[in-house]
């Protein structure tokens, strides 16, 4: 459903880690990275590097996000009264492509983006085709009735490596979701560890 599987094994490769804890992650069989120097010995990484690659991680995880797009939302988590990190996680689980991932509607969140894109899913009963656009609590989603036997919909529900998590209510049955609440950093099920503090640090330096 995605054409970007090349790129998002890339990001795994990059990062040695398997950020979505996909299955079919090359980071389960080789833990170097891409390329030709792949499997050179690793240098220590410098803070600089240490805050770049949390940063990256962050940025690849909901889709590999354009730097214009990630300094945006940051620029938003900053100006609202909170820890700035947190804020930051909440405002990406809130993005429609994020929240539709979460609910198992879709297998990915590369798919997810497109699933949103194509008009296959609607907010309050209103058509919403921007992946970016933002959710509030107590919204809910829905996939379109034409989509609802949708192949890669229904292998998503029966996806065995992760679980809806609690700050959204779904409904396989009839394809709905509600997005209950804004999650904090402990909330969200990322198969690894997401360290937004250190992204505070690193548009604070730079």
């Amino acid at each position: 459903m995605t054409k970007r599987t090349s790129a998002k094994y890339k990001i795994d490769r990059r990062m040695g880690e398997n950020i979505w804890g996909r299955p079919k992650s090359p980071v389960n069989r080789r833990e170097y990275g891409p390329g030709h120097h792949g499997q050179r010995r690793k240098g220590k990484l410098s803070d600089f590097g240490i805050q770049l690659r949390a940063k990256q991680k962050l940025k690849g995880y909901y889709g590999d996000l354009t730097e214009k797009q990630f300094r945006r939302i940051y620029g938003e988590a900053e100006r609202v009264r909170g820890d700035t990190g947190e804020n930051l996680i909440g405002l990406l689980e809130r993005r429609l492509d994020a929240v539709v991932y979460r609910a198992k509607f879709v297998p990915t969140v590369f798919a997810a983006r497109q699933f949103v894109n194509h008009g296959h899913v609607k907010v309050n009963g209103k058509r919403v085709n921007i992946p970016s656009y933002r959710v509030k609590e107590g919204d809910v989603i829905e996939v379109r009735d034409k989509s609802k036997q949708m192949a890669a919909l229904l292998e998503a529900v029966q996806l065995p490596e992760r679980d809806v998590p609690d700050y959204i209510e779904a409904d396989h049955s009839k394809m709905t979701c509600t997005f209950v609440r804004t999650p904090s950093l402990s909330d969200v099920p990322y198969p690894v560890i997401m360290e937004p503090s250190l992204v505070v640090e690193f548009y604070a330096k730079n």
